[in-house]
């Protein structure tokens, strides 16, 4: 399952992301989730706390590019074996 693929986007920790986004290197991901927070698409939240716990959550702007976006990935994803075959 990918993250877009979820119906509600939820505060979600490391570790749920990693099992939810697949084939994505643990460098990748974090590379990733930083230019997000950067580009204000992503809330980073860290506790204060030994283990780290670290939340992330997508801000209004991420919410609204999501809105906006998951039409599109429905829509190839359910057009997707037509388009490879052309």
């Amino acid at each position: 399952m990918k993250v877009s693929d979820r119906k509600r986007i939820d505060t979600m920790r490391w570790s749920e992301l990693r099992r939810c986004i697949e084939g994505i290197s643990e460098k990748m991901l974090a590379q990733t989730l930083k230019t997000l927070e950067a580009d204000g698409l992503v809330r980073r939240v860290a506790q204060p706390v030994v283990p780290p716990h670290v939340e992330y959550n997508l801000t209004a702007e991420g919410r609204e590019l999501h809105d906006r976006l998951r039409p599109l990935m429905e829509w190839v994803a359910a057009n997707a074996d037509r388009i490879i075959e052309n």
